[in-house]
């Protein structure tokens, strides 16, 4: 069983049987005009011609496997046999199709000699051998150019389809970048709402803890703050939920002067916070919503891992010199006082997407510890003029 016949389409008999039948009908007509004008010399030639035809036509079916080796052997046989012209042709148009030109013009001239051999073989003495040649050349030609032209068009097709499979992946690369970027907004987001809210109610969850004989009013007050801040961050994850519900929209963002809030909470909460505001104008709101943030990361940080200490903030700057935000759990340059000394807080995630919100605002970001043995978080904004 013919295992490329097997694995022929529809499409794929359609066309091998439409060209059998063009070349055993070419062969037909050939054979039928030969015998209307003039027998062969010797006559037995005549007959070969019509077997070797027959054999050119079925070999016609293995064109897909072999199409090259099936041509040379039909180029062969057309050097004496005129009858398998027809399947000679086809041969050539398949070559032309399935294989690269290279090899396409090397097959193509190797017919071109043939069509001289044949005339020299077998001359007709009515017509001179230069303008049967010429004929030769002309149905050749147009039958390699009939299969190039096939050629060029499906390598078209197939880049046409490379291309849009090649810009489908693209898209579904960018697409995929674009949602990591998001996650990662929304994972800074979430981290900077809840995580200054939970550290206040850690403190007073603490402070309950370790003084449950305090007085009543403490009591109170500490459980009061509890429940403002644990209803604050519950609103604080509804509205981020909220624009991720939405259609389109911005995460809820502050403003530079939403830091005395900020401020307020965290003394609220039992810090001892020294805030000194020394701007030179209004702040622009995406330079103050960074600002922001490195301060609430700066009053978490501080809560967690230096409970107790006094925590000093300053956000100095005017336009055209940048805005400078500095928080310190302990005094800050030139401001040392004698004794006194802080523990340090740990590096985290919040520090590492903090630099990356700064780097993306065209600012700086440091921390580290001090001379003085306490932590220091210093944030550099530009500020256009």
């Amino acid at each position: 069983m013919d295992t490329s016949a097997a694995r022929r389409s529809t499409r794929d008999w359609i066309v091998d049987t439409c060209l059998f039948l063009f070349a055993a009908g070419f062969g037909l007509l050939t054979g039928a005009e030969r015998v209307q004008i003039a027998m062969p010399e010797p006559a037995w030639l005549f007959n070969v011609d019509q077997i070797v035809a027959a054999a050119g036509c079925a070999a016609l079916w293995l064109r897909r496997r072999r199409p090259v080796e099936l041509s040379m052997v039909l180029i062969a046989l057309s050097t004496f046999s005129e009858l398998v012209a027809g399947a000679m042709l086809v041969a050539l148009f398949t070559v032309a199709v399935h294989r690269p030109p290279r090899t396409t013009g090397i097959v193509f001239g190797l017919s071109l000699v043939a069509g001289v051999v044949y005339v020299e073989l077998r001359p007709e003495p009515d017509t001179p051998g230069f303008l049967l040649w010429l004929l030769g050349l002309t149905i050749q030609g147009a039958a390699v150019g009939w299969g190039m032209f096939i050629h060029h068009r499906r390598q078209l097709v197939e880049s046409w389809r490379d291309r849009a499979a090649r810009a489908e992946t693209e898209a579904h690369l960018r697409a995929e970048q674009a949602q990591s970027r998001t996650r990662e907004a929304i994972a800074r987001e979430m981290h900077d709402v809840l995580g200054h809210r939970l550290s206040l109610l850690s403190v007073h969850a603490g402070a309950l803890e370790y003084r449950p004989d305090a007085p009543p009013e403490d009591i109170a007050r500490a459980a009061k703050v509890i429940r403002e801040s644990a209803h604050q961050a519950l609103q604080d994850l509804r509205e981020v939920i909220g624009v991720l519900r939405a259609p389109v929209g911005e995460l809820p963002q502050p403003t530079f002067a939403d830091i005395h809030q900020l401020v307020a909470e965290s003394v609220e909460a039992g810090m001892r916070v020294d805030l000194r505001e020394e701007t030179g104008g209004p702040v622009p709101d995406s330079m103050g919503r960074t600002a922001y943030r490195v301060i609430q990361e700066g009053l978490t940080n501080a809560r967690k891992h230096a409970a107790g200490a006094d925590v000093r903030l300053r956000a100095a700057g005017a336009p055209g010199q940048g805005l400078t935000v500095e928080v310190g759990n302990g005094a800050l340059p030139g401001e040392r006082r004698p004794g006194e000394r802080h523990r340090q807080w740990r590096h985290g995630q919040g520090l590492l997407g903090l630099a990356e919100r700064v780097a993306l605002a065209g600012g700086r970001l440091e921390h580290g510890p001090t001379e003085e043995g306490g932590w220091r978080l210093t944030a550099w904004l530009p500020w256009p003029t």
